[in-house]
């Protein structure tokens, strides 16, 4: 298994940059097999999901597709799946941010009975009580 860091996933996902981009998808789809697989970090899919909405202003169900593409592909090991996917479809149903379902859902994982905060926004989230 070989780590994938942030800028890599985001060169493959974007075909944005003529040699990093191509590079990127030499790693994804030659180098990288179900045997060897490349591992995500739930930090480095977070990262992803904020730099295709930040940088690159795609639409929540572009960001939502690209998610689901990591989660599906046999080359790849996502970190916290269950809690990935569970973010994912927070934020393909609108109920809030996919950085906020994340940490709700880790939360839960490991055992809290609920995440205190004060965004409004995450509070439609089922791991979220009012600070």
């Amino acid at each position: 298994m070989i780590g994938l860091d942030t800028n890599v996933l985001v060169r493959y996902l974007t075909q944005d940059h003529p040699m990093q981009s191509k590079r990127a998808t030499e790693i994804v789809e030659h180098r990288l097999s179900p045997e060897n697989p490349g591992f995500l970090s739930v930090i480095a899919v977070a990262e992803t999901v904020g730099v295709l909405d930040r940088a690159y202003r795609f639409s929540d169900k572009v960001i939502v597709a690209a998610i689901e593409r990591m989660l599906q592909a046999d080359v790849l090991v996502v970190e916290n799946a269950r809690e990935v996917f569970a973010a994912m479809t927070a934020l393909d149903e609108g109920l809030g941010s996919f950085a906020d379902a994340l940490i709700g859902a880790l939360g839960a994982k490991a055992g809290c009975s609920a995440t205190l905060t004060f965004d409004r926004r995450a509070l439609r989230l089922p791991d979220f009580e009012p600070a």
